[in-house]
C-alpha cells in the first residue's frame, strides 16, 4: 500500500512538472530590436551630375528610408517584425513607391504552419499578402563570431530578388561580374543613344538582379527558428543579416519582458499572393515609365 501511494505521489510529481513544463513553453516570448541599414551609390544614378552639397542634402532625406529600427516579437513559432513605431519620424512613414519592397508594413512568420502574411501599403492601397514562407537553402561554414552576449554562427544562402525590392535596383552594366563584351555593348547603346534628341529613359538604366548572395549569422542559445524580416530556417535566432546592400543587426535582445507585445496576424488590406503583388508593382513601373516618355521625359513639374 505504501508503494502504491509512493507511485501515485511520483506520477502527480510528473504531470505537475509536464504541465508546468508546457506552460512554460506557451508562455515563451522574446523580444529583439535591428538595425537595418542600405547603402546607396547616387553615382550610378545620375548622381555624378550633381553638386557635394546636392547629394548631402539628397542622402539626408533618403536617410528614413535607408536606415530603420524594427522590432521581433518571438515565440517558438510565431513571430510579427515591424518598424519601431517610437523612433519612426514625423510624416516619414516609409510607405510608399519606394518602400515598395519588403520592408514597410508588419510581417507575420509562423514557422510551424508555413504561413507569412505581410501588411503592405503601395501607392495609397493597403495589401496583405498572404502566402508560404520561402525556405532558402542554408549552408552551414561552422565559423563563429560574438554578437554581443552571443556565439554566432555563420550561414549563406542564394536568394531570389522579388520586383518589388528597391533595395538591389542597379544602374545596367554595374554589375562587376558581367563580361567585357556585355559592358561594350551596353557603351554602344548609350553612344547610340547621344545621336537622336529623345530624352532619356531612366528606367533604361535600372535592373534588378535575379539573385543575391544572402549571409546570416544566427545563435543557438535562443533556439527559436526564425529572424528579422522573411528570414527563418536555422536552428537558432537569426542576429545579423547581410543581403546584397542591406546590412540587417540585432542590437538588444530581451527574453520574457514583462510588457509584452502581443503576436498577432495582420488583417488589413486586399488579399494576394506575393506573385500577385509582384505584378502589381510591375505594372506600375510600367505605367510611371510610360508617364515619362508621355511627358517627353519632363516628369511632373
Amino acid at each position: 500500500m505504501k508503494l502504491k501511494s509512493t507511485f501515485k505521489n511520483l506520477a502527480t510529481l510528473l504531470v505537475l512538472i509536464i504541465t508546468s513544463s508546457v506552460f512554460a513553453q506557451d508562455a515563451f516570448q522574446g523580444q529583439a530590436t535591428y538595425m537595418s541599414k542600405t547603402t546607396m551609390d547616387m553615382d550610378n544614378f545620375g548622381g555624378r551630375e550633381l553638386s557635394p552639397e546636392r547629394k548631402k542634402m539628397i542622402m539626408e532625406r533618403m536617410k528614413t528610408m535607408l536606415e530603420k529600427t524594427f522590432i521581433l516579437d518571438f515565440n517558438k513559432s510565431e513571430s510579427t517584425y515591424k518598424e519601431d513605431e517610437a523612433l519612426e519620424a514625423p510624416g516619414g512613414g516609409g510607405r510608399g513607391f519606394m518602400m515598395g519592397g519588403m520592408a514597410a508594413g508588419t510581417i507575420y512568420k509562423d514557422v510551424k504552419e508555413n504561413v507569412l502574411l505581410h501588411d503592405q501599403e503601395f501607392f495609397g492601397k493597403q495589401f496583405l499578402i498572404n502566402d508560404s514562407l520561402v525556405k532558402l537553402d542554408w549552408k552551414m561554414s561552422g565559423e563563429s563570431k560574438q554578437i554581443g552576449k552571443y556565439t554566432a554562427f555563420k550561414a549563406t544562402a542564394t536568394k531570389k530578388v522579388d520586383a518589388a525590392d528597391w533595395t538591389n535596383m542597379r544602374r545596367r552594366g554595374n554589375d562587376g561580374d558581367k563580361k567585357k563584351d556585355d559592358n561594350k555593348e551596353v557603351a554602344e547603346v548609350k553612344k547610340d543613344s547621344t545621336k537622336t534628341d529623345a530624352p532619356k529613359d531612366p528606367f533604361d538604366d535600372i535592373e534588378i538582379p535575379e539573385e543575391i548572395e544572402v549571409t546570416a549569422w544566427y545563435t543557438m542559445d535562443i533556439p527559436v527558428n526564425s529572424g528579422p524580416g522573411e528570414y527563418w530556417g536555422l536552428p537558432g535566432l537569426i542576429l545579423e543579416v547581410n543581403a546584397g546592400r542591406t546590412t540587417i543587426l540585432c542590437s538588444k535582445i530581451v527574453m520574457n519582458p514583462s510588457d509584452k507585445n502581443e503576436i498577432k496576424k495582420p488583417t488589413k488590406g486586399k488579399e494576394v499572393t506575393m506573385e500577385e503583388y509582384q505584378d502589381i508593382v510591375k505594372k506600375k513601373m510600367e505605367e510611371m515609365r510610360e508617364m515619362f516618355r508621355s511627358r517627353g521625359g519632363r516628369g511632373r513639374n
